[in-house]
């Protein structure tokens, strides 16, 4: 620790209130004993200057001061002596137990109690007088109970430092909690946001560039009606979403999460939407067990479906787009499959967000997500989505 440029000035006031209270006992002629070998009524002072000038140090170098204090008491006692010495080394004593190392913390206490122990059966033994007792509660005050009293002043302090910390650790911690919170929360929204409108702004996209493209009234009106539908279904998937979010209004109420038993109405849309561009959508439901699934495990089910289903719209050549459904035992299984590769028409681009927001829910389920081109004995290349989701209560909600 390094030592200051300047005293504290408590310590200043404390050397300035000890060095007058000790000049005004001896003015007034009260000294602490008599018939010392230097007994003149000024010598005293000499000790006084010193031990006042030594609380100076008292916060900046206790154990200097202690240790040249405890000479400058030794000193004192040849003398007619004076109580604001002795008051002061106290103080001291105490300074070099609350200020001083941790170390000089633990000995001090120990060692004043050992040589208060020391001189009151020394004085015992030499005496041989109950009254040599009094030397020893006199050595215990002036020495062992400021040093008690340090210890029980700096234990608090540390205490209190301690639980300073530790709330500052509490309040860091949930900090870095609120933030993941956060964080989690809008990654929440981004998945939810993109695969509840991507599948008809894509539709939007894609049919929107065959009306400016081809010269021709019925076709251009029969985009524009594509275009008018997914309009108009996006924007209600934008106010359910903002019916989500707006958990405190009163005047929209959370809307159902979609689940597998609305699959055939998605495949529907989707088989609408990508007629023009040569895909056919069909679902084949294999599923062994139809019992209820978990609410997040029917969420990411549908979710998969849905945006797997938008890629294929997106980039899926012209042939067949198949969902399949299974579940064995503790496993549902959802594997969407299309036709990988060049096709004419309009294309709507992709950002690989879909693929992440897929990534994200199954690892959240505690699930097995894979995503590429597979090979076949045909000559098509196939895109294959398959998701393996647990459907016990473990997985992790969103």
């Amino acid at each position: 620790m390094p030592i200051p440029a300047r005293p504290h000035r408590d310590d200043v006031l404390i050397a300035v209130i000890g060095l007058f209270s000790g000049v005004c006992l001896t003015a007034v002629g009260l000294y602490m004993r008599r018939g010392r070998p230097f007994d003149s009524p000024w010598i005293p002072l000499a000790p006084l200057v010193a031990m006042s000038g030594l609380e100076l140090l008292r916060r900046s170098a206790p154990q200097t001061a202690l240790v040249i204090g405890t000479f400058a008491l030794i000193a004192d006692q040849f003398t007619a002596g004076n109580l604001a010495t002795v008051v002061m080394f106290t103080d001291l004593m105490y300074a070099a137990v609350v200020y001083g190392t941790p170390a000089a913390a633990r000995r001090i206490p120990v060692t004043t109690f050992l040589i208060t122990v020391a001189v009151t059966i020394g004085f015992l033994a030499w005496f041989r007088t109950a009254e040599a007792l009094l030397i020893g509660i006199v050595t215990g005050l002036v020495s062992f109970a400021p040093a008690i009293t340090g210890v029980s002043v700096r234990n608090h302090r540390d205490a209190a430092e301690t639980a300073r910390l530790r709330a500052d650790q509490t309040a860091l911690l949930a900090e870095m909690d609120r933030t993941q919170a956060v964080t989690a929360e809008r990654a929440r929204m981004a998945r939810e946001l993109h695969d509840m409108v991507a599948n008809h702004l894509s539709a939007i996209a894609i049919h929107s560039t065959a009306a400016l493209s081809i010269d021709d009234a019925a076709t251009s009106r029969d985009a524009l009606g594509v275009i008018r539908h997914n309009s108009v279904e996006g924007l209600a998937e934008m106010r359910r979403l903002i019916g989500l979010l707006r958990t405190g209004s009163k005047e929209s109420e959370p809307s159902v999460a979609p689940t597998l038993a609305a699959l055939d109405a998605l495949i529907e849309q989707t088989r609408t939407n990508a007629a023009p561009s040569g895909l056919t959508c069909t679902l084949q439901d294999a599923r062994t067990e139809q019992g209820a699934l978990p609410a997040p495990v029917e969420l990411a089910a549908y979710r998969i479906v849905q945006e797997s289903l938008t890629n294929a719209l997106k980039h899926g050549a012209p042939g067949p787009v198949v969902v399949r459904l299974g579940r064995a035992g503790p496993l549902l299984t959802v594997e969407v499959t299309s036709v990988f590769g060049d096709r004419p028409g309009p294309r709507a681009p992709g950002s690989g967000a879909g693929l992440v927001g897929m990534t994200e829910r199954v690892a959240l389920l505690g699930g097995e997500f894979e995503a590429g081109p597979v090979t076949t004995g045909g000559e098509a290349k196939i895109w294959r989505v398959r998701a393996e989701l647990p459907v016990e209560e473990r997985a992790v909600q969103e």
